[in-house]
Parts: structure tokens; C-alpha cells; sequence
């Protein structure tokens, strides 16, 4: 049995570029936690044939899902269907922490 932690001591920051750390992955899904700093943003992009789920696990950002942006904070989630546009962006002043489970994997 795999255990792994999504607390401060998961959670990997660069002043660079948003952080990715892996947490659970097979052939059917991938759960990652995405760490960004004030500022930071993961680009509006599209997976044709993946639904994802992004969960504020700390902090507060803007999350674009299609047509629509949405601020969300801790405790809140939102999905992406099969081909909608989606992406991230960290407008707090504070560091945003996301879980993101997609199924199934981009190839």
C-alpha cells in the first residue's frame, strides 16, 4: 500500500514556475498536488479525450474551466469535461496549494 502526504512537507515551491508533485499515477488516473506562488500560472490548455478535477487544498486563485473563470478558494472544486479549455491562475497575494486528479492520463 502506497501512503503518501499533501502537507507542507509534500509541497515543493519555485520561484520560477508552478510545481507539480506526483502523488498517485497508473495507467487509468493521475492525482498530482500543484503548488503555485502569488503570481504564478498554469496556461490555459485542453486534454481531448481526459476529464480533470482541481481541489483548492490552500490558498485562493482563478481557475478558467471553458468559457467561464471562477475565483476559488480552500475547500472548493471545479472539474474540467473532455475537451474544455482550463487553466489556473495564482491573482493572491499568497501561495495557492491544488490537488488535480485527471482520468485518464493525457498520452
Amino acid at each position: 500500500m502506497k501512503v503518501v502526504r499533501w502537507d507542507e512537507e509534500a509541497r515543493r515551491f519555485s520561484p520560477e514556475k508552478m510545481q507539480k508533485v506526483g502523488l498517485f499515477s497508473s495507467e487509468r488516473f493521475f492525482l498530482d498536488l500543484y503548488c503555485l506562488e502569488p503570481g504564478q500560472t498554469q496556461r490555459p490548455h485542453a486534454h481531448a479525450d481526459s476529464d480533470k478535477v482541481y481541489l483548492v487544498v490552500e490558498g485562493s486563485g482563478r481557475f478558467q474551466v471553458a468559457n467561464e473563470d471562477r475565483h476559488l478558494a480552500a475547500g472548493e472544486a471545479v472539474m474540467a469535461a473532455s475537451g474544455e479549455v482550463h487553466g489556473i491562475a495564482n491573482d493572491s497575494g499568497h501561495r495557492l496549494v491544488v490537488l488535480a486528479l485527471m482520468v485518464p492520463p493525457p498520452h
